[in-house]
């Protein structure tokens, strides 16, 4: 995926349509000349919907529709007959966005499901004929309720990517290269800091015909809860994966630091991040002998379970799989 067609966030003003006129109307035929009233109700407006769709994986087709305007309904007509509501207007996001307000950053809600349909904007009630308004001491109401308006807001979508797995670490700590070997996807790797700048995800092939998901996460620096770097923008996105992989190169000076700083990122950007599964990874270890891997164990965080692995020299790839199998699994359990 280009890095200028993955958007994840965008602001769109949406004007739902106006409800139609209720209508004054009376009944008249050959037959009768003063009948009693028999207006009809008007239509409701448009309303401005989302509609999940797990073919999207970026909100880049919204981005190129700044206003989104709904149809006004029809006005009520003669014999009881209720105005044609307006049309509907539907927005295809991916699974995962999250709809808001601008103003208030209120979250009205999180579209999860493929084909599941949320109202972001209502359009307005049609108004009442005059039918409705007849009473014992009232025959011949000469009134209707006109349409209610309808609304124009400004509203939110953000994208939280879905994956079964989200890899966590500094730049260059070797995410994009694993995901490169154990996926189909094909990121875009260097030697330099921020080399990714957007999620990427694959699909990890397991045993018995079994997958995954598995996201590269653009790099998190130090402070990034405060907006530091560009860990700020994406790190809600590793609010929707199931389990956390971080990543610490073998050649770091010191590991337990490093996975700590990383761990606190996190923490102060969404405590709730930290109930998920963690396993740490300590990547490049083709540059290091058994005999300092065995020297390294003391130095490890504790709490958490640890793999060394080499995506390019593919050491220790299967074992890393199935620890990440076993907690998906248990987590479902759960």
């Amino acid at each position: 995926m280009a890095e200028q067609n993955f958007i994840d966030f965008v602001r769109i003003c949406c004007r739902t349509g106006k409800g139609g006129q209720g209508s004054a109307h009376f009944r008249r035929d050959k037959i009768t000349a003063m009948g009693g009233p028999d207006g009809g109700d008007g239509g409701r407006g448009g309303h401005i919907i989302l509609r999940g769709n797990r073919n999207l994986w970026t909100l880049l087709p919204v981005r190129y529709r700044k206003h989104v305007i709904a149809k006004d309904g029809g006005n009520g007509g003669e014999n009881h007959r209720s105005g044609a509501e307006g049309e509907d207007i539907y927005i295809d996001v991916p699974l995962g966005t999250i709809a808001k307000d601008v103003e208030s950053g209120e979250i009205h809600f999180e579209i999860t499901e493929h084909g599941e349909e949320r109202i972001l904007a209502k359009g307005g009630r049609g108004g009442l004929g005059n039918s409705h308004f007849k009473s014992s001491t009232n025959q011949a109401p000469r009134y209707a309720q006109p349409g209610e308006e309808g609304v124009e807001e400004w509203k939110i979508l953000e994208l939280k990517v879905l994956a079964d797995v989200g890899l966590v670490g500094f730049p260059n700590a070797g995410k994009s290269t694993l995901l490169s070997v154990v996926t189909a996807a094909k990121p875009k790797i260097a030697s330099y800091a921020f080399t990714t700048l957007t999620p990427n995800l694959g699909i990890v092939k397991y045993r018995g015909h079994k997958s995954f998901i598995i996201a590269d996460i653009p790099g998190i620096i130090e402070k990034a809860h405060e907006g530091k770097g560009i860990g700020h923008r994406f790190l809600r996105h590793i609010e929707r994966n199931a389990i956390l992989l971080f990543m610490v190169p073998a050649d770091t000076d010191n590991i337990k630091k490093e996975y700590e700083i990383l761990l606190n990122e996190l923490k102060m950007f969404n405590p709730e991040l930290l109930d998920k599964p963690r396993i740490l990874a300590i990547t490049k270890s083709d540059l290091i002998d058994d005999e300092l891997k065995e020297m390294l164990q003391p130095e490890l965080p504790e709490g958490i379970e640890t793999v060394f692995i080499s995506s390019v020299a593919q050491i220790g790839l299967e074992e890393l799989k199935d620890k990440l199998w076993e907690a998906m699994n248990v987590k479902e359990e759960k």
